[in-house]
């Protein structure tokens, strides 16, 4: 439970105290402190319009540093209506004539006011009537620098908490499906800048919608950023929706236009439910096989596909209004141990990082990426520095998210990143066996990051940090830093309190027409079929050539029902055996006897793809017992065939979701002409290239 301590900010400065100290008796809400301006969203340096389509937003401007969307009481008006017309909602409407016009905007105490320019276009190439567009001219003053006006308001404690984001999966055993009044209190109580979602939290569209709804009225003074990992593929939150395939299977489309259209689906899913933030796309170069974390969380192994995959997604989900996070800096794909279980290492030297992990985050920087996640990943060519283990006692090397050499001299100064930098889970191994909760966070800041993801112990951290500040450890302007850049993503995006907030009936009605619609599934449906990939096909044995009395087998032990419902929709005489390891002597007749045998692997790590593996052995038995074709699926990872090379055909899917085991299946019966290229090279056991990067078959 947490501990209130009622002291005075003199008292808090004469004793020193190290306690995250909170005025509970004077809380201040954004609308219960006086009012004083009435300003255009637009007119804030920080904020860019789409002149195409031009939605005026008003801010009340409150002491104490608060800033809140107002859409009531307010007088619109027009100074040419020859030039544009603005409605009740800031909506501006062009009339097509060249001129200038002031929109106002006035609550009947204060007021303000933009230019709407509607000029010739120099750039335009028309021969005939040149081209006319459309651009904002913003007004400027002091008044319009509501980051400075928060700088100068804010409390420390107000300051850091912008930093701290954690999550509230589980409260007492339960999973988080409801505002609670304890967590309520937290967020207020320690001013927090956003919270993260997991699939603990989000059960349906209804729930997920109310329970953020919530969240932003228990914010203080400024909007929340609502988060979650929604990559699509294998890390999917949402409950319900969309399961879009993942990023591999994106790769082996290789089309932006896909790409952009998944993350433009995402994006307006998230943004119905009030869900703000996406920790997506991974932009992770998968170069090794035996990565058992990023896999295929990767649009694959060339660093040039991930860098048009990641740039086309991130913009289809910035599109939606969704802020987009690069992750994992500075990469996380050459490796072979899990940070959620231990410390990796990335051992190469600049020169190579540059043309192969960090090229897709320079690409995403240079798109306007509004985020990048860290990696609790090692790289001691960048930063050899070592500092001793807390669990074990023995050196290690400091990881990316703890490095300023890796966040700031090499991201900030070396790359040119100015957006927020984040943290990634503070809760994983690799940072929690070996550095205490409140110095991994102290270091985070220190090196660097703005936000503080999932710090291990709210108010231990909260008040570690102030300590650390009170301390001269951290400045004050050090923190600042990153308040100033976490502002002005939350005034880009549009994440702020509104005064007058649709009622819930109205955001769930709107969330129900986004989520899971007939649009977003169509999208769903050609990534995966576009992403069907046919590695190989002996002899023609796709697609499956078979009259509807013949029999055919699905075979194995992952998903195996999965795959057999799909099969089923094309073929109704199949027998479903469902086993590891090997046949019974009835399993073994049944085999001999069909027409075709189809069977699927699912592995994510070099144990569960194992030619020793039971499930992968079984497969490799297959050919022996039949002489009806073979087709396999790898399931998840297209390395899986390494294991059972010997069949007759083999399709890699990059999932699981149940769009992949349709395209699948359309693809084996001939419905769907497979054009997926691998995104990765499939290695031998003993290394050498057994299907190569690009390749895939077609019929």
């Amino acid at each position: 439970m947490l501990r209130k301590i009622g002291i005075s900010v003199i008292a808090f400065l004469l004793v020193g105290s190290q306690f995250w100290f909170a005025q509970s008796t004077e809380r201040v809400s954004a609308t219960e402190g006086d009012q004083e301006d009435l300003i255009l969203l637009e007119n804030v340096p920080e904020v860019e319009t789409d002149p195409e389509e031009i939605q005026l937003n008003a801010l009340n401007v409150y002491e104490g540093g608060a800033f809140t969307r107002e859409s009531e009481g307010l007088q619109w008006s027009s100074s040419n209506k020859n030039v544009a017309e603005v409605n009740e909602q800031g909506e501006v409407s062009l009339t097509g004539q060249n001129g200038r016009t002031f929109i106002r905007v006035s609550d009947g105490k204060y007021e303000d006011r933009i230019a709407v320019d509607y000029k010739v276009d120099p750039s335009s190439k028309n021969k005939g009537k040149p081209d006319s567009k459309a651009s904002l001219v913003k007004e400027k003053g002091d008044r319009y620098d509501l980051i400075g006006h928060v700088i100068d308001e804010f409390t420390i404690e107000e300051k850091l908490g912008q930093m701290l984001m954690p999550d509230f999966r589980n409260w007492d055993g339960e999973n988080v499906t409801e505002m609670l009044p304890e967590i309520e209190e937290l967020v207020e109580e320690y001013h927090l800048g956003g919270v993260i979602l997991f699939a603990e939290n989000v059960q349906d569209t209804a729930q997920t919608a109310e329970l953020v709804s919530d969240y932003q009225a228990a914010a203080e003074k400024l909007g929340l950023m609502m988060t979650i990992d929604q990559e699509g593929g294998i890390v999917t939150r949402l409950q319900s929706g969309t399961d879009m395939p993942g990023n591999m299977a994106l790769g082996a489309a290789n089309s932006e236009e896909l790409s952009y259209n998944v993350g433009q689906a995402i994006g307006q899913e998230l943004e119905s439910l009030g869900i703000n933030t996406n920790f997506a796309p991974v932009v992770d170069v998968n170069n090794n096989p035996d990565n058992p974390v990023i896999g295929v969380r990767s649009f694959g192994e060339d660093p040039e596909l991930v860098a048009n995959m990641g740039v086309a997604y991130t913009e289809g989900l910035q599109s939606a209004g969704v802020a987009a996070t690069a992750k994992h800096f500075p990469g996380h794909g050459d490796t072979d141990v899990d940070s959620h279980l231990g410390l990796p290492e990335v051992p190469h030297d600049r020169e190579r990082l540059d043309e192969v992990e960090l090229y897709p985050f320079q690409r995403a920087m240079e798109s306007g990426i509004d985020m990048i996640m860290t990696a609790h990943v090692t790289f001691p060519e960048i930063d050899d520095t070592t500092v001793t283990s807390e669990a074990t006692g023995e050196e290690v090397t400091l990881p990316a998210t703890l490095s300023h050499k890796v966040l700031t001299e090499l991201m900030r100064e070396d790359m040119g990143y100015d957006g927020v930098i984040t943290t990634d889970a503070m809760n994983m191994q690799a940072i929690t066996d070996h550095f205490g909760a409140v110095d991994a966070a102290i270091r985070a800041v220190e090196a660097g990051s703005d936000i503080v993801l999932m710090p291990v112990g709210l108010e231990e951290v909260a008040d570690g940090l102030l300590e650390a500040i009170d301390e001269g450890d951290i400045s004050e302007e050090r923190i600042e830093e990153s308040v100033e850049r976490i502002l002005t993503l939350k005034l880009e995006r549009g994440i702020l309190k509104e005064e007058n907030p649709p009622s819930i009936q109205d955001k769930i009605n709107n969330a129900e027409q986004v989520v899971g619609s007939d649009e977003h599934k169509q999208v769903e449906q050609e990534a995966a079929e576009q992403a069907t990939t046919l590695v190989k096909n002996q002899e023609g044995a796709l697609p499956l050539d078979v009259d509807s009395d013949d029999e055919v087998v699905v075979v194995g032990n992952a998903n195996v029902n999965d795959l057999a419902d799909a099969v089923s929709s094309y073929h109704e005489n199949i027998t479903v055996i469902e086993t590891t390891g090997e046949l019974s002597e009835e399993e073994r007749s049944i085999v001999s006897e069909v027409d075709a045998v189809i069977t699927g692997s699912n592995t994510f790590n070099v144990n569960g793809r194992s030619p020793d593996n039971s499930d992968m052995q079984l497969i490799q038995s297959l050919p022996n017992e039949t002489d009806a074709p073979v087709i396999a699926v790898g399931i998840r990872n297209p390395y899986d065939v390494m294991a059972y090379p010997e069949v007759d055909a083999y399709i890699a899917q990059y999932g699981f979701n149940e769009a992949n085991f349709e395209a699948t299946a359309a693809t084996i019966f001939g419905e769907n002409n497979p054009s997926g290229k691998l995104p990765v090279t499939i290695p031998t056991l003993e290394d050498e290239v057994l299907y190569e990067f690009g390749h895939g078959l077609s019929y």
